[in-house]
């Protein structure tokens, strides 16, 4: 018997990015383990990872080209060669082509994270054909804008410091879940004495168990920012020198903050007044006291139609009280624009030669995909390649998503490991490898290292790589650019820019060897300022918002749906909703698996005894959750871990999957952020009542 440990990194949306060893006896891959060596990773897998060889050799991977013989999303299918299915798309792409290439989609996200599986081979071919462009939004982008333009990019505080702190607000966000070894480093500063203070309007498995947790309603957190600065403000529990020195705009900062009085604060969030008072003077105070205080901001808090005003406002609480001078002070909302990634090598964006083709926005699929051609438009879409993506399962308002994909002139190829939600809807459905079965490069969004993954296996059945089915869809087109002709590992060497001093020292060879590599970052990236912004400041006001037609300074931004904000849609679904990852799912990758489903049972809403009581609700009861844009049900779990006025329905299930073949994003709107063209998927009114038997 052979065997062989193979370095390899975690793939999925994941702050985490594990460095992996997967052993692998006679070319199979037996177990997938996180390296012990690898400082983030401590030898620890989620629960969803170390399920991976399972998920590798699952009975129904997708191992064979495809071709739809049933109708749309009846997902019936016959095996096909590649041959035909290379011929098959060509010869329906060709003629769109011809007319005008936009009117050909790609639709992808995240499915890998990894620089080369991702966007790198499959945009040389987009960019070549001349398609739509695809405004990748889905997930962080309100967030990532309203940061960039008070720090500067997606910059912060390194997770190796957060166990130093002695107060740390995890904002937004539930590591137990969907950020373990940032939960490692906590529970750690925990020990040493630091208190942790949760801020989410659900009482998460997190939340459960920090010190306090503060259950402000969704939507409202720049109004909870601007409170807590009322209150440093008053009390004067500011870094004047920091400020002075490193900040901009501050005196505007001063003038807006003194209309967010606590009592005002307090009846925005939904939450008494000590909560904002006492907040503000345990994280001014301690970092009076020359303490490191630390704010870890999750994605959850930005899915709502201000959003990106809010992350920005939170973004400054740290320069007010100089918690940037200490290595694990500050804030982390993602440590991804630290990598100096070289997207523009690796996707080749001068193959459009000239040609601009529209965007059109991931969110608005459902719509865009119903769309008849116009001046405003431009053509019609006539075909989508989908890959790295489940958009009938992800994507909001999903009953017009599924209108449009049944459309029946529409063709649609789906890259896939298993037939999902979307794979029913393909008329070619082409078999990918995962992660153990191709080599690829990542960045991460929640450590410094650079990672590098080995295959550790040959590709099952007839699998290819996505880089691979790209390159034969181009050859099959015509194409000849020798950017075709690059390989993975040649595409890897260019993944990182070495000109810059970040990652000087990266090389493709060193990197499989060792599997992961820290940049070269201070321990406190802004003790001295420095920041990456236009002024080199920490921006209270943006010239650059200004420009950018929005609010220069810190605000709130009501939710398009809220009892306060829209009291005339309330009168019909006066109940908030809010859809955050399963802890055994990630987003809806994982769903089939059997032991991971199992654990987690069957789509379940979180409704407070409150409102269960007013519906006649009991615990166990099958609800419908509903509003004017559809309904799902669920089993109800009446418990106080859902504040009163919300409800919470852990996601993302797969449709086909669930036992009305829905899920919670029939209720979510294709309404867009304030900034950052993202979605609004926790910025969503209902209404709950008993289904029927």
């Amino acid at each position: 018997m052979t065997k062989t440990i193979v370095r390899g990194a975690c793939p999925h949306d994941c702050p985490d990015t594990c460095a992996l060893l997967v052993t692998v006896e006679d070319g199979v891959a037996t177990e997938v383990k996180g390296d012990p060596d690898h400082p983030t990773t401590a030898g620890v897998l989620c629960t969803k990872v170390a399920r991976y060889v399972e998920r590798t050799y699952h009975p129904d991977r997708l191992l064979y080209p495809m071709r739809r013989v049933g109708k749309k999303g009846e997902g019936k299918f016959e095996r096909i060669t590649w041959e035909q299915a290379l011929d098959e798309i060509a010869a329906r792409l060709q003629p769109i082509a011809a007319r005008d290439p936009q009117g050909i989609l790609p639709y992808s996200y995240c499915g890998t994270m990894g620089l080369v599986q991702g966007e790198a081979m499959a945009m040389r071919f987009f960019h070549t054909l001349g398609a739509s462009l695809l405004d990748r939004t889905v997930c962080a982008n309100a967030g990532a804008t309203g940061y960039k333009y008070t720090i500067g990019g997606s910059i912060g505080t390194d997770t190796e410091q957060f166990q130093d702190a002695k107060l740390i607000l995890i904002w937004g966000g539930n590591p137990i879940a969907s950020n373990l070894h940032m939960w490692m480093r906590l529970q750690e500063a925990k020990r040493r004495g630091a208190k942790l203070i949760a801020i989410d309007p659900y009482r998460s498995l997190t939340a459960e168990k920090c010190h306090q947790h503060i259950a402000l309603m969704p939507g409202t957190d720049a109004a909870l920012a601007l409170g807590m600065m009322h209150v440093l403000v008053k009390e004067n529990l500011l870094d004047h020198d920091y400020i002075e020195k490193y900040s901009f705009g501050f005196a505007q900062l001063k003038d807006r903050v003194a209309e967010w009085t606590p009592e005002r604060t307090a009846q925005t969030c939904g939450i008494t007044v000590d909560e904002v008072v006492e907040l503000a003077r345990e994280y001014g105070r301690t970092a009076r006291a020359g303490e490191p205080v630390a704010i870890r901001m999750n994605y959850g808090l930005q899915r709502v139609h201000g959003g990106g005003m809010a992350v920005r406002t939170i973004a400054c609480l740290p320069a007010l009280v100089g918690a940037w001078r200490h290595a694990a002070g500050g804030v982390q909302l993602s440590t991804s624009g630290t990598f100096p990634a070289d997207k523009v090598t690796l996707q080749r964006p001068d193959l459009l030669r000239g040609k601009q083709p529209r965007t059109i926005n991931m969110n608005t699929i459902g719509a865009d995909l119903q769309k008849d051609a116009s001046p405003a438009f431009g053509p019609k879409i006539e075909a989508v390649i989908v890959y790295n993506s489940n958009p009938l399962a992800i994507a909001p308002d999903s009953a017009q998503v599924q209108r449009g994909f049944a459309r029946d002139d529409l063709f649609t190829v789906v890259l896939e490991h298993f037939q999902t939600d979307t794979a029913d809807y393909a008329d070619i459905l082409l078999p990918a490898t995962t992660q153990l079965e191709h080599v690829d490069a990542h960045l991460a969004y929640g450590h410094l290292y650079m990672m590098a993954n080995n295959a550790a296996i040959s590709p099952l059945g007839e699998a290819k790589p996505n880089t691979e089915i790209f390159r034969l869809i181009a050859k099959r087109m015509g194409f000849t650019d020798p950017a075709f002709d690059e390989t993975d590992d040649e595409l890897a060497a260019k993944a990182f820019d070495t000109r810059n001093e970040r990652a000087v020292h990266f090389d493709w060879s060193s990197l499989k060897r060792t599997g992961w590599q820290k940049l070269n970052m201070p321990a406190a990236p802004f003790a001295a300022g420095g920041f990456p912004t236009p002024s080199g400041k920490c921006e209270f006001y943006s010239a650059s918002m200004l420009a950018d037609g929005l609010d220069p300074l810190p605000t709130y931004i009501p939710n398009y749906e809220s009892v306060a904000s829209n009291p005339e849609l309330a009168e019909n679904y006066p109940l908030a909703m809010i859809s955050p990852p399963a802890r055994n799912f990630l987003n809806s990758t994982f769903v089939n698996v059997q032991s991971l489903r199992a654990t987690e049972g069957e789509p379940h809403l979180d409704i407070h005894p409150d409102d269960a009581a007013s519906r006649g609700i009991a615990d166990g009861e099958m609800v419908r959750i509903f509003n004017d844009r559809g309904a799902f049900v669920a089993r109800a779990r009446v418990t106080a871990r859902a504040r009163a006025g919300l409800v919470v329905g852990l996601s993302i299930w797969w449709k086909k999957l669930a036992s009305d073949g829905k899920n919670a994003n029939e209720v979510t709107s294709q309404r867009l952020t304030d900034m950052g063209r993202a979605p609004t998927f926790y910025d969503t009114l209902v209404q709950v009542e008993k289904a029927a038997p």
